[in-house]
C-alpha cells in the first residue's frame, strides 16, 4: 500500500509506475494526436467569462475574437472561437505537412488537423541564425509553428480569413531558442517551403513565464518526445503582457486537456532506469516511489538584456524528478542529450539528491507551471532548485504528504509554503502510524539522509525500568577509533526527538555536546522554536541569534508535554572564565540559559534537570537562582554534583531553593569544592520535607564532633537512596545512621552507599543489627561497603553475616585481606547465611593464591548455600594489581553441581583456562538452575569453548554464555606476534621456529590439538601455512559460536513457553570435539614448508 491514495492528487494527468506497461499502446508506436469533439474548447472553459457554443442553430453565434482597439492597431492574439461558429461551420481538413526529425517525411492533414484555439504571426530566431518571421497556431492537440501566414493559411484556411478581415492588425513577435540539435535540423529543412514544426501537447513538460527582468513578456515551452527520448524547448517573447497571459493560459489549458484525452505514461525502461538510480542511493521504496518529468531551469535574472541572442544563455534541462523514501532526486534523461542551452549547467548537476527533511521552502506559482524548492543543511546556505512542470501540483502534494509521513509527530512543519489555497486543501492528513515510539526511528533515519550522515553511528537505548520511564538514552557513537558526535549527528538526533511524546526522560549522560556550544547558524532560522506545542509565543530576545544548543534544548522542552527529566551529566567540558574587557561576560554552559527561563515562565513540564559534571559559572547560577525563587517552577531535583560550587555559591543556591520546599525530592551536591559545616548544613537541608534521594559523596566537612546529618533530619524524610561514599564518617555520623536504620521510618530506604568511608567490621555489624527487624528475616535493601577496613573487628562482621542480619543485597568489592583466615571465615559465614540474595565479593585481594582449605570452604559454600541467587567472585587483572583465587578455584566450582538456588554467576579474570572450562562443563551437565554464566577473560581457548558448548547439548536452563570473543582476539594476536618474532630472530634453527609456532597454536586451540600437530609438522611455517591455520581456527570458532547461539535460542524458547525451532537435532547430533579439531589442523600443517 502506498503512502496515501492517488485520489488525493490532482486529476490532471495519470502518471507513475502503477500503469501496466503491456497495455500502453503509446510505448510501442508513434504517439498520434486524437481528434476530440467537445461542446467548447478547453481554453474557453479555462477563461473566466467565456461561453460554450452549442450545436443548436438558434443559439447566438460566436464571432472570432481579435482583441482590436479602435483608436490604434494592436497586437493580434489570434482567433479564439469554436468550430461550430456560423462563419466557420465547415470542419478543417486541410492537408498539413509535418517534417519528421528523423525521416523528413510529411504527414497527411488527417493526422494533425484539429480545432484552432489561438493563432498569431510571430518572429522566429535560431540564436546563431538570422531572424525570420513565422506563425504560431495552437490546436487542441498540437502547438504548430509555420514559416509564415501563407503556409498557415494553406493548412488552416480560417487563419487566412481572419487575417484578411483584420488587415490593420499588428502581430506579435516570437523568438525561438532550441537546442543545438534542433537548430541544425531547422537549418537543414529551411529549403522546404511548407516547413512547420508541430509539438504534441501531451508531450509538453512545462509552460512558464521567464522572469528575466525585461519589460517584455517571455514564455518558455518545454516538451519531451518519449519515443526518441529527446527534449527541446522554445521561448516566446511578447511586448504586451496581456498577449503573454493569454498565450500562457491557453497553452496550459490545452496541454491539460490533451493529457487527459491521451496520457503518456513512463515506460518500463524509464522506470527501471530511475529505480536503479534510487537503489544505488539506498533510497528506493516501492510504496513511496514516484517519477515526474520536470524542467530544471536556471534562476531568474532581474537585469535586462540588450538583445534576444542573450536568451540562449538562459540554460534549462528536462529531467526526471524521482521521489524516494527520504530523498528527492533529479535524474538526467537516459542515453540522450537533455541540455537545452549552450551554457554550462555544471552547477545544477553538481548535486542530484536532496533530503526531504532538509526542505525549508516551497513556492508554487498559480499562473504557470513554475515552482521552487529550497533545501538547507544546518550551517550551510540554502540550495534552491528552480523547476517547472505540468505536474507541479502533484509533485508538491506528494512531497508535502511524504514529509508529513517522515515527521508524523510534528504539529507544525518547519516549512515556508507559498502555494495556491486549492493546493493546500488537497493535502490529505496522514493517519497515525502504530510504530514503536511514534516513528522515532523513521524520523531519525530521514534526518540522517537529509544531512548525509551515517545512521549506524548514532547509538541509543531506551530504559523502561527507571523513574519517569521510558527514558531515551543517547550512547557514545559507534566508531573505531572512538570519537565524539558531530554537529549534524547531534542535530539529527535532537530534531528526531522534537514533538515525540513517547519519552518522559532524555539522557545525554557522558555524551559531549561541546560542538553545539556557542555555535550559531547564520544561514537560516527554519528550526528555531518560536512557539510552544500549544502555540504560546516564546518572548525571548534574539531567539534566532542564540546558539544551536539553546535552540534545540528549548525545542525539546516546549514541544513535548510529557517530558519531565533531562540528564546532562558531563555533557559540557568547558570551564567558566571570569569576565574581563577582552573576554566579556562568560556565556555559561548554555543549558541553564536554555531551560531555567522556560521553567520560570511555566512554558515546559521539565522539572528534573541533572547538571552533574558541568562546571557552573556566574551566568549559569544567575539563571538557576532566578528560576528557583519562583515557587511556580515546581523543581523536583537539585543535582549539581562536581559542578565546582563553593561555599558562597552553594549557600546562594540553597537559599533560592527554599521556594521549592514542597516539591524538591532529590539533592546531589557530591564532589563540590564547598566545605560543609554540619551545623549550617543541617539548617539548609532541613528546610525540605519531601527528600527521597540524598547524595553527599566526596564532600568535605569542617572538623568537629557533630554528625554530618543528624538523625532528626533523616527521620523527617522518606529516603529511598542515601549515598555517603568517599566521605569520612566519624563515630557520631555512624551512630546517627544506625539510629535512623533502627526506626520504621527507614523502611523505605532501598539503597545505602558507604563505599570507602573508613568503616570497620564493628561499624558494619552495628548497621546490620540496626537494620534487621528479626534474625533470619531479610531486609529489602542494597548495602554498598566496598573498599572499607573490614578486617578490623572482622569477627563481629562475620558473626552478623552468619546470624542472618544482612540485607538482601550486599556489595563489598576490593576488600583487602592480609590474613587468608579472615576471608575463609567470611566464606563459611555466607554458607550458613539465609538472607542474602545478591553478593558481590569481586576483586577481593588475598596475600597469595587461595589455599586448599579456602577452596574447600568455597566448594562447600557453592554446594550448601540455599538463598544466593546472584554471586560475583570475579578477580582483577590490572597493570599494577592482580586479584585472583588461583587454580584451586577450579575444584571449588564443582560444588555448583549440588546447588539448586544460584541463577547468575560472575567468574571473570580468574585464569580458569581449559581446566576451568571443563569444570564448568561438568557443572552444566547436572545443574538445572543456573541461567547466566559470565566467564570471559579467563584464557579459555577454542578447545575450552567447544567443551562448554558440548555441555549445552542437554542443558536447557542456560540463557547466556559468552562467545569468548576477547579470548579469540588475544589468542590470534599471540600467533601473529610469535610469527613476527620468528621472522626477525634468524638465530633460531628451523626446528626451533617450528616449536615456537606449535606453542602459539597450543594457546589458540588447546594442548590436545598441539600434540597432534607436533606429530605431523616438522618445519617452521611460512606465511601461507600460518594464514591457513589461523583461518581454519577462525572458521572453527565461528561454528562453535553459531552452535552456542542455537542452543541459547532453544533454551530461551523453552523458558518462555515457545515452540522449539524445527530442523535442529539438539540432543542427537554430537558436535566436533577438540581431538577432531586437532586432526583438521594437523592436515593443514602436514606438509608445512620449512623457512630458511
Amino acid at each position: 500500500m502506498g503512502l496515501f491514495p492517488r485520489s488525493s492528487l490532482s486529476g490532471l494527468v495519470s502518471f507513475g509506475d502503477d500503469q501496466p506497461v503491456k497495455n500502453n499502446r503509446l510505448s510501442r508506436m508513434k504517439h498520434r494526436p486524437a481528434s476530440v469533439q467537445s461542446s467548447g474548447s478547453p481554453l474557453e472553459n479555462a477563461r473566466k467569462g467565456s461561453t460554450n457554443v452549442e450545436d443548436d442553430p438558434d443559439s447566438p453565434k460566436f464571432r472570432p475574437r481579435t482583441l482590436v482597439k479602435s483608436s490604434r492597431p494592436t497586437s493580434l492574439f489570434g482567433s479564439l472561437r469554436s468550430l461550430n461558429s456560423a462563419e466557420e461551420e465547415e470542419h478543417l481538413t486541410t492537408t498539413i505537412s509535418a517534417v519528421s526529425s528523423t525521416e523528413g517525411e510529411r504527414k497527411t492533414s488527417d493526422e494533425i488537423a484539429d480545432k484552432i484555439l489561438l493563432h498569431g504571426e510571430v518572429q522566429t530566431s535560431g540564436g546563431m541564425f538570422r531572424k525570420r518571421k513565422g506563425y504560431l497556431v495552437l490546436t487542441e492537440t498540437h502547438l504548430v509553428r509555420f514559416k509564415g501566414i501563407a503556409h498557415a493559411s494553406e493548412a488552416y484556411p480560417s487563419v487566412g480569413g481572419t487575417i484578411r478581415r483584420n488587415k490593420s492588425l499588428r502581430h506579435m513577435s516570437m523568438t525561438s531558442v532550441t537546442s543545438l540539435h534542433d537548430l541544425q535540423s531547422l537549418a537543414s529543412q529551411s529549403s522546404h517551403e511548407n516547413y512547420r514544426a508541430g509539438i504534441p501537447l501531451n508531450q509538453v513538460v512545462a509552460v512558464y513565464k521567464v522572469e528575466d527582468g525585461r519589460p517584455i513578456f517571455t514564455l518558455e515551452v518545454a516538451h519531451l518526445d518519449t519515443e526518441i527520448n529527446t527534449a527541446s524547448s522554445f521561448l516566446i517573447q511578447l511586448t504586451d503582457p496581456r498577449d503573454g497571459d493569454l498565450w500562457l493560459s491557453s497553452i496550459r489549458a490545452a496541454a491539460i486537456h490533451a493529457r487527459l484525452v491521451e496520457p503518456i505514461y513512463h515506460d518500463q525502461k524509464t522506470q527501471e532506469y530511475a529505480i536503479q538510480r534510487l537503489v544505488k542511493a539506498r533510497d528506493y521504496d516501492p510504496d513511496h516511489f514516484q517519477l515526474f518529468k520536470v524542467l530544471q531551469r536556471m534562476p531568474s535574472r532581474s537585469e535586462s538584456r540588450s538583445s534576444t541572442d542573450d536568451l540562449t544563455k538562459l540554460g534549462s534541462s528536462v529531467r526526471y524528478l524521482a521521489v524516494g523514501e527520504q530523498q528527492l532526486h533529479t535524474i538526467p534523461l537516459q542515453g540522450s542529450s537533455h541540455r537545452l542551452s549552450s551554457s554550462s549547467l555544471s552547477d545544477l548537476n553538481r548535486r542530484t539528491s536532496f533530503g526531504l527533511l532538509s526542505l525549508v521552502s516551497i513556492k508554487v506559482r498559480a499562473t504557470d507551471d513554475a515552482f521552487e524548492l529550497a533545501f538547507r543543511i544546518p550551517l550551510q546556505p540554502p540550495t534552491i532548485l528552480y523547476f517547472a512542470s505540468s505536474h507541479s501540483s502533484d509533485i508538491v502534494v506528494w512531497v508535502r504528504q511524504l514529509i508529513n509521513f517522515l515527521r508524523p509527530e510534528w504539529i507544525e512543519q518547519p516549512l515556508i509554503v507559498q502555494t495556491p489555497q486549492d493546493l493546500e486543501d488537497s493535502i490529505v492528513e496522514i493517519p497515525p502510524m502504530h510504530d514503536d515510539h511514534r516513528s522515532f526511528d523513521r524520523t531519525l533515519i530521514a534526518y540522517c539522509a537529509a544531512y548525509a550522515i551515517d545512521t549506524s553511528v548514532i547509538c541509543y537505548t531506551i530504559i523502561y525500568d527507571t523513574e519517569d520511564a521510558p527514558c531515551m538514552t543517547l550512547l557514545p557513537p559507534a566508531s573505531n577509533p572512538p570519537r565524539k558526535y558531530t554537529v549534524l549527528e547531534l542535530l539529527a538526533f535532537l530534531r528526531a526527538l522534537r514533538y515525540n511524546e513517547s519519552f518522559c526522560s532524555i539522557s545525554f549522560r557522558g555524551v559531549s555536546l561541546d560542538c553545539l556550544h556557542q555555535l550559531r547558524d547564520e544561514y537560516g532560522q527554519d528550526h528555531v522554536p518560536y512557539t510552544t506545542r500549544s502555540g504560546l509565543t516564546l518572548n525571548f530576545n534574539n531567539l534566532a541569534r542564540r546558539s544551536l544548543l539553546i535552540q534545540e534544548l528549548q525545542a525539546l522542552a516546549v514541544k513535548n508535554k510529557r517530558l519531565r527529566r533531562l540528564d546532562f551529566t558531563s555533557c559540557i567540558t568547558r570551564r567558566p572564565k571570569d569576565g574581563d574587557e577582552d573576554y566579556g561576560i562568560d556565556p555559561g554552559c548554555e543549558i541553564c540559559e536554555a531551560l531555567f527561563p522556560l521553567c520560570r515562565r511555566q512554558l515546559t513540564n521539565v522539572d528534573w534537570i541533572v547538571l552533574s559534571g558541568i562546571e557552573l559559572g556566574e551566568t549559569d547560577l544567575d539563571y538557576l537562582v532566578d528560576a528557583a525563587v519562583e515557587r511556580a517552577c515546581h523543581l523536583r531535583a537539585l543535582e549539581v554534583s562536581s559542578c565546582g560550587l563553593t561555599e558562597r555559591s552553594l549557600q546562594l543556591v540553597f537559599n533560592a531553593m527554599h521556594s521549592q520546599e514542597s516539591t524538591l525530592e532529590s539533592i546531589d551536591i557530591s564532589g563540590n569544592l564547598a566545605r560543609l559545616s554540619p551545623s549550617t548544613f543541617q539548617g539548609q537541608i532541613g528546610f525540605f520535607g519531601r527528600i527521597r534521594k540524598l547524595n553527599l559523596s566526596r564532600v568535605q566537612r569542617t572538623t568537629g564532633p557533630e554528625p554530618l546529618v543528624s538523625p532528626e533530619t533523616l527521620l523527617a524524610w522518606r529516603l529511598e537512596e542515601l549515598c555517603l561514599s568517599h566521605t569520612p564518617l566519624n563515630t557520631q555520623t555512624v551512630d546517627s545512621i544506625s539510629a535512623y536504620l533502627a526506626t520504621p521510618t527507614s523502611d523505605t530506604l532501598g539503597t545505602l552507599e558507604l563505599n570507602q568511608c573508613g568503616l570497620t567490621g564493628r561499624d558494619l555489624a552495628v548497621f546490620m543489627h540496626s537494620m534487621s527487624r528479626a534474625p533470619g528475616v531479610a531486609r529489602n535493601l542494597h548495602l554498598h561497603v566496598s573498599e572499607n577496613r573490614l578486617e578490623k573487628d572482622h569477627s563481629q562482621f562475620v558473626e552478623a553475616v552468619a546470624n542472618g542480619l544482612t540485607p538482601t543485597s550486599l556489595t563489598m568489592k576490593m576488600v583487602e585481606y592480609k590474613k587468608e583466615d579472615h576471608f575463609r571465615e567470611l566464606i563459611q559465614a555466607i554458607k550458613r547465611n539465609k538472607t542474602l540474595r545478591f553478593l558481590d565479593i569481586s576483586k577481593a585481594s588475598l596475600p597469595y593464591d587461595a589455599s586448599e582449605e579456602t577452596c574447600e570452604a568455597l566448594q562447600l559454600m557453592f554446594a550448601e548455600n540455599e538463598t544466593l541467587e546472584e554471586l560475583d567472585i570475579s578477580g582483577e587483572h590490572a597493570h599494577l594489581e592482580v586479584a585472583k583465587f588461583g587454580i584451586g578455584l577450579n575444584h571449588a566450582l564443582t560444588g555448583l553441581r549440588k546447588n539448586n538456588a544460584l541463577k547468575i554467576l560472575h567468574v571473570e579474570y580468574q585464569k580458569l583456562g581449559l581446566q576451568g572450562a571443563s569444570t564448568l562443563a561438568t557443572v552444566l551437565e547436572t545443574n538445572k538452575t543456573l541461567q547466566q554464566i559470565y566467564c570471559e577473560h579467563n584464557d579459555i581457548n577454542l578447545q575450552g569453548l567447544t567443551v562448554l558448548v558440548n555441555a549445552l547439548t542437554r542443558n536447557t536452563s542456560i540463557l547466556y554464555l559468552p562467545p569468548m570473543d576477547r579470548e579469540r582476539f588475544e589468542a590470534l594476536q599471540t600467533v601473529q606476534r610469535e610469527v613476527e618474532s620468528m621472522r626477525t630472530e634468524n638465530m633460531l634453527p628451523s626446528t626451533g621456529k617450528a616449536n615456537a609456532f606449535r606453542r602459539s597454536m597450543a594457546v589458540v586451540v588447546g594442548s590436545a590439538t598441539s600434540s597432534k600437530v607436533n606429530q605431523t609438522a616438522s618445519g617452521a611455517p611460512i606465511d601461507q601455512d600460518v594464514n591457513a591455520a589461523v583461518a581454519m581456527v577462525n572458521e572453527k570458532w565461528d561454528k562453535q559460536v553459531d552452535r552456542l547461539q542455537k542452543f541459547l535460542h532453544r533454551n530461551h524458547n523453552i523458558a518462555n513457553g515457545l515452540p522449539i525451532p524445527e530442523g535442529e537435532e539438539y540432543a542427537v547430533r554430537r558436535p566436533t570435539t577438540a581431538e577432531e579439531l586437532a586432526v583438521d589442523l594437523a592436515g593443514i600443517l602436514k606438509h608445512v614448508t620449512v623457512a630458511p
